[in-house]
């Protein structure tokens, strides 16, 4: 609708997890420099952050930074009792008939497992919103998984991504074998003012436009709107472009801003 109007190419502030438009503030490229790391020496990572800051594309772009030698399996319903997450995982692994019972799963991951070792290859097991994960007994059978090894290393990597919610359940003595098992972990913050900014501009860029489309006042208002989570900005500078191609504007300026911010309070009034 407003991409011509704007001389971009696309929209620059889509909903979905793409790892092209991922803005690497200090604190993504930490975590993602943390993600490579933990699965490059076949660890378990754990990567926590509100709702919205990022996650899943930070997991996007890992996975594009991996070469052939990895197998990237992900799990994103992790609301699987320890059965069903055996069986799930077996069958992405490549076993066309899972087993039924779990002492067969289990050797059917070991047997493939090894088989990925001897081709040269690393699965790694990417599992999202793990604070959905229901069972205790389903996060017991994860950590067991680092169990599959050889004497100089792992053979599977396993991601963790979750709310703060599951690193305060981790925290709890109950989960303190798993706990031991985490390699790596980072807490994924929002953004500040300035790289708020910066992830203005450099989405904007992205989809083919030019810097300052934002100005100042906007920038200070989708911040205090958002918080600095991506998401919420996404949201916020999406309705901020309608605003202004509604306008005939050519940058959202106070005005325009004005508006998103009484038609975003009044949605939800």
């Amino acid at each position: 609708m407003y991409e011509a109007y704007f001389g971009l190419r696309e929209r620059p502030f889509s909903k979905t997890p793409d790892p092209r438009f991922l803005f690497l503030s200090h604190g993504h490229r930490e975590a993602l420099a943390r993600m490579q790391y933990a699965v490059e020496e076949r660890d378990l990572v754990l990567l926590t952050g509100e709702i919205g800051c990022g996650k899943t594309t930070l997991s996007r772009a890992l996975m594009d930074t991996l070469d052939d030698s990895f197998k990237v399996i992900c799990l994103i319903n992790p609301r699987l009792t320890p059965l069903e997450f055996l069986r799930s995982l077996t069958r992405h692994l490549g076993v066309d008939e899972p087993a039924r019972f779990k002492v067969d799963l289990l050797e059917q991951i070991g047997k493939k497992l090894f088989e990925y070792y001897e081709n040269g290859m690393t699965p790694v097991v990417v599992i999202d919103e793990a604070q959905l994960v229901p069972h205790k007994e389903t996060f017991d059978e994860i950590r067991l998984l680092t169990n599959f090894q050889l004497d100089d290393r792992n053979l599977i990597s396993i991601v963790l991504m979750g709310q703060p919610e599951l690193k305060r359940r981790l925290k709890h003595r109950a989960y303190e074998a798993l706990r031991q098992r985490i390699g790596m972990q980072y807490d994924l913050k929002p953004l500040n003012l300035g790289e708020t900014a910066e992830y203005l501009d450099f989405r904007i860029i992205k989809a083919g436009g030019r810097t300052g489309l934002f100005s100042t006042v906007a920038v200070e208002a989708i911040y205090a709107y958002s918080s600095g989570t991506p998401r919420m900005i996404n949201h916020a500078a999406s309705l901020a472009l309608l605003e202004c191609f509604g306008r005939g504007e050519d940058q959202v300026e106070k005005v325009v801003i004005d508006a998103v911010m009484l038609e975003l309070e009044n949605s939800l009034s």
